[in-house]
């Protein structure tokens, strides 16, 4: 999509079902989710997964932390990470759109210090000197208005995602779709990030499947992996503990 085309660019609505809101760009699939009364929780399954990073990043360090979101959805990754975890947060959006639509229906607040959006095109943006080495947590959740496949999904856009990590950073992506291939897109993330640096998910219900890229590749122990996700859990609310069961190496 092009930022010069303006009407390229999908209206963006809203539907409601009882306490769930839902945002949509010009059809009826789901890009995003709220409680209407607990707007700053996570409500859909696969975006939980996209914070499994929390389960390789030190607990002190998380406040303070620097978080980007590349598609910014109904602001539900930038608004917890921002509101729960206490992180910096600049999230890369095309569609001016979906931020006056975030912060008129999603409860996403105003920039300040800590909360940046800037409406840009995602592939050229991160390629900013601004970004390179900066980001302790990147969340990679960017689809058409028909969300058939990733919008951006090459090997170039991949290692583009690996410059902008800080040493003992993750990336988190939502890979999706009825036209996607995810072997492919799984091993362009290899060759980016090295076999060793990839973790994956099993899919959910609904077919996301989250897959886990580290900037340094770890093999933490089963003990140490279950007591983040306690702590996780305990302190966020997140399901991590369930995660575990789910959630493996590519390459053993």
């Amino acid at each position: 999509m092009s930022t010069k085309k303006k009407t390229s660019l999908p209206e963006v609505h809203f539907s409601e079902d009882g306490d769930i809101r839902y945002l949509h760009l010009s059809s009826p699939w789901i890009q995003g989710s709220m409680w209407i009364k607990k707007p700053y929780d996570i409500e859909l399954e696969y975006v939980q997964r996209m914070m499994a990073w929390l389960l390789f990043m030190p607990p002190e360090e998380v406040a303070g932390a620097h978080a980007m979101q590349l598609g910014l959805g109904a602001g539900t990754i930038t608004k917890f990470c921002y509101k729960k975890l206490k992180m910096t947060c600049t999230a890369i959006e095309i569609n001016p759109g979906v931020l006056h639509a975030c912060r008129g229906w999603f409860r996403l607040p105003e920039e300040d210090e800590r909360l940046r959006v800037v409406i840009a095109d995602a592939a050229k943006e991160i390629r900013s000197p601004e970004w390179t080495g900066v980001v302790d947590a990147l969340q990679v959740d960017i689809y058409d208005h028909e969300a058939a496949s990733p919008v951006l999904d090459t090997l170039d856009f991949y290692k583009d995602c690996h410059a902008l990590l800080s040493p003992n950073a993750c990336m988190t992506v939502n890979l999706f779709g009825r036209a996607s291939s995810y072997d492919e897109s799984l091993q362009k993330i290899m060759a980016a990030f090295g076999e060793d640096a990839v973790w994956a998910f099993k899919p959910t219900r609904e077919g996301n499947t989250i897959v886990l890229a580290q900037r340094t590749p770890s093999r933490p122990k089963r003990e140490q992996l279950m007591e983040a996700a306690e702590r996780i859990e305990a302190k966020y609310g997140l399901p991590a503990t369930k995660w575990l069961r789910v959630f493996k190496p590519v390459r053993k």
